[in-house]
């Protein structure tokens, strides 16, 4: 009978996983650097508390608080401790002044503060631990260094972040747990009673520091914000004074154009280098047509198309102004006749001023008196809006409620630039009695003397 063979060589077995251990440890250890980091490192720069508030009693409000505190905690510290646990007075001073005396440092240096006041507190303990009167009596915090260890718990959420506030918790827990061990028969334990408050207490000044850190980074965005909507309001209305002055512009290249291509035909007797030269002046205009259809399309946004009507001007005042009537606004317009020879860049500014005018009364003060003044002293033209307080809501003494209640200015931004446009002045603002004024002062060129009246000589003066 053949031998029994061998059995099969068992596979080899997967190693034993690693112990966790090494992993907790070097975990706990980082822990522990952080906090002593975030202990001996402050998250702040030492400015006072509320050293951004606008008012000065605001900002001098610290200082008072510290200063009552350290007045009111150091002698009922002393008497406390030479009254209740019988410690000599010198000694007594000593500690109230090394447990109190840094309540001062809390509007500006609370974790320094911490940092004395915490191992006074320590030293305090272990001294009533050698006491025969301390018995019986709240230990190891005294009910004065209990009360001004909760103040500076609160400064320290007022100002740090939250991995201090976590390390000085649990250091403040570790310190009352060594102590119970070392004499816990020693008095009325109060250890558990400052974890507790001191923890509800550092969580209410973390959540009003977050959340006055959250409402200035709010306030910080809105600002950046709205300075963004102002920029892109007034590039949108360079850009729309633009192509409004591409159609300015074009028109009366249009016209140079033809003139120069008809003047062959309609002057007699011309040379042939006055042909060339009225061919050479229309195709110059040609090219800077065509030039500026090129610039207008980087101007124009995807998906718009030139405007075909013809631009407004001063003449369409009257029908912009019955129009605003029909929607409700009572406004006159005061429009004199014969305002010719206006440029055209000025009537178009002239005219979208007085819209952008009216406009903003009808969203702002519904209902109010409106009055559009147009005038010219040759010089300048003046454009005048003004209106009245809304207008009242039947027998009540309420203002009709306006269509919008806060306005953003971007009106005025358009405003503004076409008056720069031309060169002129604008002048917006409240009056007393509660309405508002719109006048822009808009240069006109200068007229050109008669023909005539260059060519006659004047008479020589007579001899006296």
């Amino acid at each position: 009978m053949p031998p029994p063979s061998p059995p099969p060589p068992s596979s080899p077995q997967p190693a034993p996983p690693h112990p966790p251990a090494d992993g907790l440890l070097s975990a706990a250890r980082r822990n522990v650097r952080d906090f002593a980091h975030a202990l001996s490192h402050p998250s702040h720069p030492p400015t006072p508390l509320l050293a951004g508030a606008p008012k000065s009693w605001q900002r001098l409000l610290p200082y008072v608080v510290v200063l009552a505190l350290a007045a009111v905690f150091i002698p009922v510290t002393v008497t406390v401790l030479a009254g209740q646990y019988h410690l000599d007075g010198g000694l007594a001073g000593a500690l109230a002044v090394a447990q109190a005396a840094p309540l001062l440092m809390l509007a500006h240096r609370p974790l320094q503060a911490w940092w004395i006041i915490f191992p006074a507190h320590i030293l305090g303990a272990v001294v009533l631990l050698g006491q025969d009167g301390g018995q019986g009596a709240a230990w190891p915090w005294t009910p004065p260094g209990l009360i001004g260890y909760l103040f500076l718990l609160l400064a320290l959420g007022l100002r740090e972040r939250r991995r201090t506030l976590a390390a000085v918790w649990l250091a403040t827990g570790t310190a009352g747990l060594v102590l119970f061990l070392v004499s816990p028969e020693h008095g009325t334990d109060n250890s558990l009673l400052l974890l507790i408050l001191g923890a509800v207490v550092l969580v209410i000044g973390a959540t009003v520091r977050e959340r006055g850190d959250a409402q200035r980074r709010l306030a910080e965005q809105e600002t950046i914000s709205e300075a963004e909507r102002a920029q892109r309001t007034l590039l949108e209305e360079r850009t729309r004074i633009a192509r409004e002055l591409h159609d300015v512009v074009a028109h009366h290249m249009s016209v140079i154009t033809v003139q120069a291509d008809s003047a062959p035909y309609r002057l007699e007797g011309l040379s042939d280098q006055a042909r060339e030269e009225f061919g050479s002046i229309a195709a110059s205009a040609r090219e800077s047509l065509a030039e500026m259809r090129r610039l207008l399309t980087v101007l124009r946004s995807e998906g718009t198309e030139g405007e075909r009507a013809p631009q407004p001007g001063l003449d369409r005042l009257q029908q912009l102004v019955e129009a605003t009537v029909r929607a409700g606004l009572p406004a006159e317009l005061s429009l004199p006749a014969g305002l010719a020879g206006i440029p055209q860049t000025v009537d178009l500014s002239a005219y979208r001023i007085v819209q952008e005018a009216l406009a903003n009364v009808v969203r702002h003060a519904p209902g109010a008196r409106t009055r559009v003044s147009i005038s010219s002293d040759g010089a300048h033209l003046t454009v005048l809006v003004v209106n009245d307080p809304p207008e009242r809501t039947g027998s009540s003494l309420a203002p009709r409620t306006p269509v919008e209640t806060a306005g953003t200015g971007h009106g005025l931004v358009g405003m503004r630039e076409r008056v720069r446009l031309t060169g002129g002045t604008l002048d917006t603002g409240p009056l007393p009695d509660g309405g508002f004024r719109v006048a822009a002062r808009l240069p006109l060129p200068p007229a050109a003397p008669p023909a005539a009246a260059a060519s006659v000589p004047l008479p020589p003066p007579e001899d006296s």
